[in-house]
């Protein structure tokens, strides 16, 4: 049995046991392309040495034959299986002849660390589908005999963790159908790092300083190049969030590096890697010439001759000395599937370490229009158009993508049944952009003409990540549009974007000390999301969230028609079911904030509109100053809230939106001590900050009984600015990193400070510009408060920003020592 490959020696014919990592990086090597040395470890020597493992337990020993059945919903019998598995394989001796062949290989290339890639390969056709992505880490270890056994034993013995055989299970793949095979590569220091990315009308391309482990690991925000294939000029580049680089030993190339104490590293790396602190020069600095670009963007070109018009690479730049010139290397390659594989194809699919983008199929003979990437995901589903004439319609076919001039907050029943969004209308911070991350369905916004362009019934292609939409036509093949049911309805693909969910199995978040909180809405998102690494919800969104119940009417006619204790019972049952799932964290509830254009829908035949709202003001009598207006509705909510208190629960909180005036303020802080709220020790009183009078006032707000602050970035962006933030024409305008929306966000923090109170933000900022975080955390925010789809970014950022404030610290106090 050959125990080991080189590059050269890979032929087609061993794919299957080589991986599709080695495959690729083999056929670009012998075709002269710098491929960084590599050697395979094949996928049956894995399969050979658990057949020698020779154990007396039963388990182990049929292993290679065993299907594993084991009750995988047994929390406690599977970290039993797994650890007794890992424990075998690791305690084990490795044959010789399986460490000597890699040592010997090895020897040459005089590398300080090895990296132990693992390439995993499904053979059975009916399970390639599957994305298991991330499911297998790479190994380092250093250039040892007893490293590289174990590192190989690590990198095997991953199949067999409780994330691992949980999976195996799920989704029914035997072990005969599993094949792992490792890549095994040397690891040097490096200038910078990253991956590319390549289709048919883009290259993507992402970099970081030093090794590629720090974005693998999550630990940096790379810094973004966007190339047009077609020119090959760089339409748009993007500067990451870089704090930390990684190396294997000193780094002397790259300048104003300091190494960080062992104490404040990840308890995950390697001995033999170092890892360093940037300086503030050099995290301001693309880590990428503009030499080095050129030259990558050439070598893409180049490539496609090789592998196609789809494909991702990742590369390094790598320099022996000070005085050598950088040499690009590649480290992997493999190409996309464009289209899925015919029912008898034998073409494995295999892992990667780096989740490549999704891409759908078939994008090279589409009709191509784009807006302003709104919600992430992606779908393949029928239009349903909505003209600017038409009125909205009660109903829309279920897992379609719906076409409209603009979308409204009361269109949320819509929104429910519809597998994405398009808008002609509105930005980041729109409503149709809120409401589809809430809900996960993608959204593509300010697409100019869509309505007038788009049929109903025509196939599209949404792309929410990349603000893109192909129209696909009217006819096709099952393979391209999706599957048919017997009316001939094509049903839309992937029409739900998956909530993140963290922690996952045998990961290790680390800890934060800024609260992460949850903006929520629908209760049916509730059992998704309740269990995610957050503190509590920091913003209920009340008149979102009475949606579900007024039944098209507005809660005056409720009123009206003699309905209140009905609607008292349902109000309170749906504030409920949030602080029932979120007890003992907060809840802080928003209330209601009716905004007349946003709500047009809801009847209030024979009721006095009042207010003097127009219907075509973005402001009109909304927030607190309806409630001096007409507090009736206003009342019956906080008799609602004083329900849920009464039940038992003390976790529930009150914010007050779009606070113009003390005044105002003092208004319904009455109202809320009549209602009895107030009794309850735990509860506080909060406004949210949009107005941007609270600049001047929030010292007032606090004398007169304001508890903490939550800065509504959406609006108090759009008042600052002077602009609609429902326009999309006018994103370019609409900029949360203004200089004077940062000043102003960092005075509220500052005088809360003072107070003494809280300050969360809970705006769209922090998640459409993560970069922000920093600051937002040096100057002391409380908490953050996001949509469910962007915890898992949100969460760390939140860690990388307070561990850059801590080797900060530690590297000022070993300056002063």
């Amino acid at each position: 049995m050959n125990t080991l490959y080189l590059l050269e020696q890979i032929s087609a014919a061993e794919r299957l046991q080589i991986g599709e990592k080695a495959f690729h990086l083999g056929r670009i090597a012998t075709n002269g392309y710098p491929v960084v040395p590599s050697c395979v470890v094949p996928a049956q020597t894995l399969w050979k040495f658990l057949a020698q493992l020779n154990s007396s337990d039963p388990l182990i020993a049929d292993l290679p034959e065993s299907s594993l059945r084991i009750n995988v919903d047994d929390s406690h019998q599977l970290q039993k299986v797994a650890q007794r598995l890992q424990q075998e394989i690791l305690a084990a001796p490795l044959p010789e002849e399986y460490w000597r062949s890699l040592l010997e290989a090895t020897q040459s290339w005089q590398a300080s660390a090895l990296i132990f890639r693992p390439s995993l390969i499904l053979k059975t056709t009916a399970i390639q589908s599957l994305n298991f992505s991330g499911l297998l880490e790479a190994q380092i270890c250093c250039p040892e005999p007893e490293a590289i056994a174990l590192a190989l034993k690590q990198t095997w013995s991953q199949l067999f963790r409780a994330r691992s055989l949980l999976y195996w299970q799920r989704h029914r793949i035997e072990w005969r159908d599993i094949h792992l095979a490792v890549l095994v590569q040397p690891l040097q220091n490096a200038i910078a790092s990253g991956i590319l990315t390549c289709n048919p009308s883009e290259i993507e391309i992402s970099a970081t300083w030093g090794l590629g482990i720090a974005i693998a690991r999550g630990e940096v925000s790379p810094d973004l190049y966007f190339v047009s294939t077609a020119t090959n000029q760089v339409r748009s580049r993007q500067l990451g969030n870089k704090i930390l680089a990684y190396g294997v030993g000193n780094i002397p190339f790259i300048s104003d590096l300091t190494l960080c104490t062992t104490s404040l590293l990840p308890s995950s790396v390697t001995p033999c890697l170092q890892t360093y602190l940037l300086s503030e020069a050099q995290q301001q600095q693309y880590a990428l010439s503009d030499e080095s670009l050129q030259q990558l963007i050439q070598l893409t070109q180049q490539l496609k001759t090789d592998l196609g018009a789809a494909f991702y690479l990742e590369w390094t730049l790598a320099q022996t000395g000070i005085d050598a010139e950088p040499q690009l290397y590649l480290t992997h390659a493999n190409t996309y599937r464009v289209r899925e594989p015919a029912a008898n194809s034998q073409q494995p699919k295999e892992d990667s370490e780096f989740r490549i983008p999704p891409r759908l199929s078939k994008l090279r003979n589409s009709e191509f229009i784009s807006g302003i990437a709104a919600a992430r995901g992606e779908v393949i589903a029928p239009a349903y158009v909505i003209a600017k004439s038409e009125p909205r319609p009660v109903t829309i076919p279920a897992g379609s993508i719906l076409v409209a001039p603009a979308i409204a907050p009361d269109w949320l029943p819509l929104l429910q049944q519809a597998a994405g969004i398009i808008t002609e209308q509105g930005g980041l911070t729109s409503h149709s952009a809120i409401l589809a991350r809430e809900l996960g369905i993608p959204a593509v916004v300010s697409v100019a003409r869509a309505t007038g362009s788009i049929r109903t019934g025509e196939l599209l292609e949404l792309n929410g990540d990349r603000g893109e939409v192909w129209r696909r036509g009217d006819e096709g093949d099952k393979g391209d549009k999706g599957d048919k049911g017997d009316k001939g309805e094509v049903k839309s693909q992937n029409s739900k974007v998956k909530i993140s969910r963290l922690p996952t199995p045998d990961s290790q978040l680390p800890t934060i000390v800024t609260q992460l909180m949850l903006n929520l809405s629908q209760p049916s998102l509730i059992a998704q999301v309740k269990d995610l690494p957050v503190d509590g919800v920091g913003l209920l969104r009340s008149e979102l969230m009475m949606l579900n119940v007024l039944e098209g009417q507005h809660p005056r006619v409720w009123l009206q028609q003699g309905r209140q204790a009905e609607l008292l019972d349902l109000w309170t049952a749906q504030i409920s079911q949030f602080v029932n799932a979120f007890a003992p964290r907060p809840v802080f509830y928003r209330s209601l904030d009716w905004r007349s254009p946003e709500f047009q829908s809801l009847n209030l035949d024979g009721v006095d509109a009042a207010a003097g709202n127009s219907r075509n003001s973005i402001l009109g009598q909304r927030g607190t100053l309806s409630y001096l207006k007409d507090p009736k509705v206003f009342d019956l909510e906080l008799a609602a809230l004083a329900a849920v208190q009464q039940s038992g629960q003390t976790n529930l909180h009150l914010m007050l939106p779009f606070v113009r005036s003390v005044e105002e303020f003092s208004f319904c802080r009455q109202r809320v001590e009549q209602a009895g709220l107030n009794q309850v020790a735990q509860f506080q009183l909060w406004i949210v900050a949009e107005v941007p009078s609270v600049l001047f006032l929030l010292p007032q707000y606090v004398k007169a009984g304001v508890q903490g602050v939550s800065i509504g970035t959406n609006d108090l962006t759009q008042l600052l600015l002077g602009v609609d933030r429902d326009r999309g024409e006018l994103a370019a305008n609409l900029n949360e990193r203004h200089p004077v929306v940062l000043q102003a966000i960092a005075q509220i923090i500052q005088m809360a400070q003072q107070a003494n109170i809280s300050c969360s933000i809970c705006g769209q900022a922090p998640v459409l510009y993560p970069e922000i975080i920093d600051s937002l955390i040096q100057s002391g925010i409380t908490s953050i408060s996001v949509e469910p789809n962007a915890v898992e970014q949100t969460y760390k950022a939140i860690a990388r920003a307070e561990q850059r404030l801590l080797l900060a610290a530690a590297r000022k106090i070993g300056a002063e020592k």
